[in-house]
């Protein structure tokens, strides 16, 4: 049995309030440190769904809270801490390259970015504290995150009641779409990248055969 089956078979064991505020903790968690397994734990939320241990709106409305909290949390330490800070340390999970290029699209795309960091799988944290750094307005900052984080929320949790009730069908499942999804993301922006890369490019020639 791996460490993660160990504390899902713990957390299936505790009283239903209790599950409710871990799923919640879980998905805070998940945005302030990154490799926690947040999704993972959230579609164990839609298995126990299923499984009529939980109520739907229970589990949808505390992971949206604690995805909410823990984007706003970190939104507010890039706030606080500053540009300079995060690039001087380049941390493991936060590091200089991602928030500079998180700052670039910030300049490109601004607030649409921070409606779709939900769908961003692995950078969800450094554009919440780029977002900060960048000084975007608060409220508006907080509407467009509780809007992913819901949007989000509510495909995983849907997809995951909608398999069933056998937990290891539910991961399965659910690790294929994810993994699929991602390596799409990645596609997609790799191509971009390239697309950017190429357009820099030809500024640069053009510059250097102008008059």
């Amino acid at each position: 049995m791996s460490y993660l089956d160990g504390f899902l078979n713990l957390i299936n064991s505790l009283p239903d309030t209790l599950l409710y505020l871990l799923l919640g903790l879980s998905a805070f968690v998940e945005n302030v440190f990154p490799p926690i397994p947040g999704d993972t734990i959230t579609a164990f939320g839609a298995f126990l769904v299923a499984t009529r241990r939980l109520s739907f709106f229970g589990v949808y409305l505390t992971t949206t809270l604690g995805s909410l909290i823990g984007f706003m949390f970190l939104f507010w330490v890039g706030h606080l801490l500053g540009r300079k800070f995060f690039i001087e340390k380049d941390y493991r999970f936060f590091k200089a390259r991602d928030i500079m290029r998180a700052e670039e699209w910030f300049r490109k795309y601004g607030y649409f970015l921070i409606f779709l960091n939900r769908f961003f799988p692995g950078i969800r944290s450094v554009i919440s504290i780029a977002g900060g750094i960048s000084g975007l307005k608060v409220q508006k900052v907080a509407l467009l995150a509780l809007l992913s984080a819901s949007l989000w929320n509510l495909i995983w949790i849907s997809v995951g009641y909608s398999i069933g009730a056998n937990w290891d069908l539910v991961r399965e499942k659910m690790g294929k779409i994810m993994f699929n999804y991602n390596m799409a993301i990645l596609s997609l922006m790799g191509l971009g990248a390239v697309i950017i890369l190429v357009r820099l490019l030809k500024k640069r020639r053009s510059r250097r055969e102008g008059p």
